[in-house]
């Protein structure tokens, strides 16, 4: 893993078209900005980890009302 120290306002550029922006630090937190193509997603992890769990659920009951 890389790990960078940024200020507000700094970026990060990953490749030539995704670049993440530093946009407020405050208490302990730290809000970024993403940019990149509509192609790529971007989401949180804990989002993907709860769809996940909510697709698996799903697969459950579904298997078990055959």
């Amino acid at each position: 893993m890389l790990v960078l120290s940024r200020k507000v306002g700094e970026r990060i550029l990953i490749g030539d078209n995704i670049s993440i922006t530093v946009v407020r630090i405050a208490g302990g937190g730290v809000r970024i900005g993403v940019e990149a193509p509509p192609e790529m997603p971007v989401i949180r992890q804990e989002l993907k980890e709860q769809l996940e769990r909510a697709e698996g659920a799903h697969h459950r009951v579904s298997d078990s009302s055959r």
